[in-house]
């Protein structure tokens, strides 16, 4: 994307198109889209944190499709890929902190039935175990209120970034 004028211009297929890699959630992608003209970028991300509140456990589920583990390269050539493979390119994954996500990760899946997720952009892989850790305490209502939220947090990260190129 080539800033918040562009987006504007858009017509609404591409601008859905262009959405997409940040959530991969149809209804926030058509409430975000429905909401242009923007004014500002906080304006585009406020609406971006607000749209498709809440979402709906199949929206989750889909969504969570477009994300490796955490600690995993994310494979492909799609957008979404590159987007992962960028939040996660901070990550020091030497050989005991990969195991310890390795560990993490199936005890989350097996608790919850689905990949972790969270916001790597900007966060240690210690802060990233220990959050892990933390959420594997949490009740299933508790952890997909968590879940929705970090999917809003890494789409707009991603959506702020588009807009800002």
């Amino acid at each position: 994307m080539s800033g918040l004028s562009d987006f504007n211009q858009m017509d609404a297929a591409a601008a859905a198109t262009l959405l997409r890699p940040c959530l991969g959630v149809d209804r926030w992608v058509g409430e975000v889209v429905q909401g242009r003209p923007y004014a500002s970028v906080d304006d585009l991300l406020a609406v971006a944190r607000s749209a498709a509140q809440p979402f709906t456990a199949a929206e989750i589920e889909a969504a969570l499709a477009h994300h490796p583990r955490i600690g995993a390269r994310a494979q492909g050539t799609s957008p979404e890929a590159g987007l992962s493979r960028s939040e996660q390119a901070s990550l020091v994954l030497a050989d005991d902190v990969q195991r310890r996500l390795a560990d993490g990760n199936r005890a989350y899946e097996r608790r919850f039935g689905r990949v972790f997720l969270i916001r790597a952009a900007g966060r240690s892989s210690e802060e990233i175990l220990a959050e892990l850790k933390n959420r594997l305490g949490h009740d299933d209502d508790t952890e997909d209120e968590v879940v929705a939220e970090q999917l809003r947090q890494i789409a707009t990260v991603r959506l702020a970034g588009a807009v800002s190129a």
